[in-house]
């Protein structure tokens, strides 16, 4: 769910379709999170509004922000206060008032890549003090060999696949020293492997979440010979003997907060 540089744009049925598991995987993360009734909770890469939904059904003021206009218009068709913004730029953006008791963001921090400081930077001055930042994405190696794939097919076709890569896939040490450097207390920062079965096939997924790497090339032969060509170095890695594809994600999850004024 993307709040940054997101070359390609997204569809929000294709979303609906290929990637609703990274909503429906984000219970704990909403749990962590705790919203409490009255809380101001602004969803930082909100997508099409399912996690904003759920974090308004526990009591909670929601403000939704994504980079995609058709998933935030897809937030507001289910009744989120949603707006289109750069999640660089949280901290000058007008059309957010105010102050927060948290940020939340699901898979959205990796599409931040431009500058991940001022990211987290904006995040900061937009929480009261001793407001919450609670957050998952992908960490080192989340979906390393597709994203290998991907690379080096595009440089295959003459194509500088450092172009196109839109994600930012940090350790913990250096996530943690991001969060730090912007002045948060990080209560805890890990990474695990969640290994995920997709709801189809990779080619699928590629299109939907890897449109920054699909859409350098033409519609049509073009496109379909580099998406096939990827298919073709995963199928003996990823897909078992059920044909099932299992994608090797690895998530970075953690809860820092602004420290309370003294």
């Amino acid at each position: 769910m993307p709040s940054g540089d997101t070359p390609g744009g997204w569809n929000a049925a294709d979303y609906a379709r290929d990637a609703r598991f990274v909503a429906d995987l984000a219970a704990p993360l909403v749990d962590l999170l705790d919203p409490r009734p009255g809380e101001r909770i602004l969803d930082l890469g909100c997508g099409d509004g399912v996690l904003s939904h759920t974090l308004v059904e526990r009591g909670a003021d929601v403000l939704g922000v994504d980079a995609s206009p058709d998933l935030a218009t897809a937030a507001r068709e289910r009744g989120i206060h949603a707006i289109v913004a750069d999640g660089h730029a949280l901290a000058d953006c007008a059309e957010i008032s105010g102050r927060f008791d948290a940020v939340f963001s699901n898979a959205a921090l990796h599409w931040m890549k431009r500058d991940p400081q001022v990211v987290i930077d904006g995040v900061y001055q937009r929480l009261v003090p001793g407001g919450r930042f609670v957050a998952e994405f992908g960490g080192a190696g989340n979906v390393a060999p597709i994203q290998d794939a991907l690379r080096a097919q595009a440089k295959a076709r003459g194509v500088d696949p450092d172009t196109l890569d839109p994600w930012y896939f940090p350790t913990d040490a250096e996530y943690r020293q991001r969060l730090e450097n912007a002045g948060f207390v990080v209560d805890q920062l890990a990474s695990f492997e969640r290994p995920t079965e997709l709801p189809g096939d990779v080619s699928q997924w590629l299109t939907t979440l890897a449109r920054p790497f699909v859409t350098a090339f033409e519609p049509g032969a073009a496109r379909q010979d580099y998406v096939a060509a990827v298919r073709d170095r995963l199928v003996d890695s990823l897909q078992d003997e059920h044909g099932r594809w299992i994608a090797p994600y690895v998530r970075l999850r953690f809860v820092a907060r602004r420290p309370a004024e003294r």
